[in-house]
């Protein structure tokens, strides 16, 4: 007796999924095969050296000439108008974005051994471009969090008054992981990302970032150079990962000059 389609389906359901993982796993740690991943080193680490020079620069010029007088332009913590604002920063909590592009990966993986051919290849390049922006996101939010533990650095009016210069290393407590801004780390990874795949979105991903870095100094979480370090580790980040997707081939191309660009 012949056992029916759809139950011979279902039982290869599971072995398909774990095929699925250990597959994308693999394309992730196995080595570089794009024929110029070396010229696109080079060139990314000139990029990195420079945003990490010109935002240490500018993150130093903020914490002694604009950090504390900023801080006096904004309305009280706690204002009561001030409600749209809490729910429209919450965009830019690392929690959500990961959880969410978590979220949008898995389903991605379940769909993926019940489509047909021509919509499994499809599935399988968002999986790839949803991959890439979970770590996109998830390895500067990563660093992040340890530079903040290591600096330690006060929230706005922490101690009492503004204080641009209230450091408290290794203290571990949320009062003093103010440097550098998780939300600005999370908007500006993301829309680096997204705009990495779709450039079209370049503005309103940009539009979006620079939102969510305004809603943390309004609303008093991080002084200003707080969110320009964010922002830097943020762009950094994804830019190191869509080289490592690059040089692996997956969802980007780099061409003779080096350059990266989406598939």
């Amino acid at each position: 007796m012949s056992v029916p389609s759809g139950e011979r389906q279902s039982r290869r359901y599971p072995a398909r999924l774990a095929g699925l993982s250990r597959l994308w796993l693999a394309q992730l740690v196995r080595a570089s095969s794009a024929p110029q991943h070396e010229a696109a080193a080079r060139q990314l680490w000139r990029q990195v050296l420079v945003l990490l020079g010109l935002g240490g620069i500018a993150v130093l010029v903020l914490m002694v000439g604009f950090d504390a007088t900023e801080i006096g332009w904004m309305p009280p913590r706690g204002t009561p108008s001030l409600w749209p604002l809490r729910i429209l920063t919450d965009f830019g909590q690392d929690t959500y974005v990961l959880l969410a592009l978590a979220g949008l990966l898995l389903a991605t993986a379940l769909a993926v051994p019940l489509s047909r051919a021509g919509a499994r290849q499809q599935l399988l390049r968002r999986g790839v471009d949803l991959q890439y922006l979970l770590l996109a996101v998830a390895v500067p939010v990563a660093v992040a969090e340890i530079i903040k533990w290591t600096v330690g650095r006060g929230r706005p009016f922490v101690g009492g008054k503004a204080d641009a210069f209230n450091f408290a290393p290794f203290n571990g407590t949320e009062a003093h992981f103010s440097l550098p801004s998780a939300h600005a780390v999370t908007a500006f990874a993301l829309a680096f990302g997204v705009a990495a795949i779709w450039p079209r979105t370049r503005v309103i991903m940009a539009v979006y970032a620079v939102v969510i870095l305004m809603t943390r100094l309004v609303l008093l979480a991080h002084h200003p150079s707080d969110v320009v370090a964010g922002a830097v580790i943020g762009v950094v980040g994804a830019l190191m990962v869509r080289y490592w997707f690059a040089a692996r081939q997956l969802g980007f191309a780099i061409d003779d000059k080096g350059e990266i660009a989406p598939l």
